[in-house]
């Protein structure tokens, strides 16, 4: 996001000499739960489970592929820090850019600031990306930890 809230646009060449955009997403989400609770939320198929009402294939260890709400989203683990930090490659057909998803756990009053980055978001995707970071996925997991 550039300092204004508007998408970061990069401008690509795939190997097939065939233009297209890519968009970055960042925000921040606040959830009332500890950074560890919150990590465990984004990393256990269980827990995953709850709050999302959806079967989830996942398992915490870097390197693993994982695939959740019915295998709308999949990709692979690149790294884990338990309670501070997960990064995701999330799979868009054949884009030649991985698109990468980093959650940012950040203690806040015994609660959690979740900063959120997702970069290479295919242009003709990422409203509807957007739409459900906020509408479905980041409100589900607040949902989950307000109770």
């Amino acid at each position: 996001m550039t300092p204004n809230g508007s998408p970061k646009t990069t401008n690509r060449i795939n190997p097939h000499q065939i233009y297209y955009t890519m968009k970055d997403y960042k925000n921040y989400y606040q959830i009332k739960s500890t950074p560890d609770q919150v990590y465990l939320g984004l990393t256990n198929h269980l827990t995953i489970h709850l709050w999302s009402g959806e079967e989830t294939v996942m398992e915490e260890k870097e390197g693993t592929e994982f695939s959740m709400f019915e295998g709308s989203i999949s990709g692979k683990i690149i790294e884990l820090e338990a309670g501070k930090k997960i990064v995701q490659q999330w799979y868009f057909g054949e884009e030649a850019e991985e698109s990468i998803v980093t959650f940012l756990l950040h203690p806040k009053n015994n609660n959690t600031s979740l900063e959120l980055r997702h970069s290479n978001i295919p242009d003709e995707a990422f409203d509807d990306i957007v739409e459900g970071w906020n509408d479905v996925y980041m409100d589900r997991l607040m949902e989950f930890y307000d109770e």
